[in-house]
């Protein structure tokens, strides 16, 4: 079974996501550890609540935001985990960091990459009067919100949509494609060669999408 840390800053719903798939006998992997830099952050209560073993790692104790990072591996690797999940963990990595797990670290960020790259993306997309908004799934580079988009998921905006209704449909979707990859990555058909995304055994030039653009609940 492959085992998983999962990186948290606040409510931890992905996490949630990840938990009740792993119960359901949906998705066939170990959470080794949830780690958080905020000791408030509401994810680290569901980890509780699951029987799983959690950690906090304040990152405002450290001068440097390397300092920290190398807490944070220093961690990590007692646990010795095949994948590391970021699930709302809400801080910029060094490089350092990223090239210490290059190729075995994924995100999940709420748009259409490479659209909305950063914060506030339902607020732009609804500024930007789009019709369709959605999340993605991608492997962590240094450039952020660059890295090889692996899985989106594709919703409609609607007639009144405001920030928080958009919102709730995005993380909707999310709570979808996230177990998904992790999911593919469990079972061995998903690899990162180069920086390319390969889907057993076949590159990816493009992520693969579902789209409910056509629903609308």
């Amino acid at each position: 079974m492959q085992s998983i840390v999962v990186l948290v800053s606040g409510s931890g719903s992905n996490l949630q996501a990840i938990i009740d798939h792993i119960e359901a006998k949906k998705l066939d992997v170990n959470i080794a550890l949830v780690l958080s830099n905020r000791a408030d952050a509401y994810g680290l209560q569901r980890a509780k609540k699951a029987d799983i073993a959690s950690k906090v790692i304040e990152h405002t104790q450290f001068d440097t935001r390397e300092l920290f990072d190398r807490a944070m591996i220093s961690v990590i690797d007692t646990h010795r985990p095949d994948l590391i999940v970021m699930a709302g963990f809400m801080r910029i990595l060094s490089n350092e960091f990223i090239e210490h797990y290059a190729g075995r670290m994924i995100n999940i960020h709420p748009s259409l990459l490479p659209e909305y790259k950063g914060l506030h993306t339902h607020r732009r997309v609804l500024a930007d009067k789009g019709s369709q908004h959605g999340a993605t799934v991608h492997y962590v580079t240094a450039e952020l919100d660059s890295g090889a988009a692996i899985l989106q998921g594709r919703v409609p905006v609607l007639p009144g949509d405001d920030e928080s209704s958009l919102q709730q449909r995005v993380h909707r979707i999310e709570h979808v494609i996230y177990p998904e990859v992790i999911e593919w990555f469990s079972q061995g058909r998903l690899s990162n060669r180069g920086h390319q995304v390969y889907l057993d055994n076949k590159r990816l030039d493009r992520p693969i999408v579902i789209d409910q653009t056509e629903s609308q609940n």
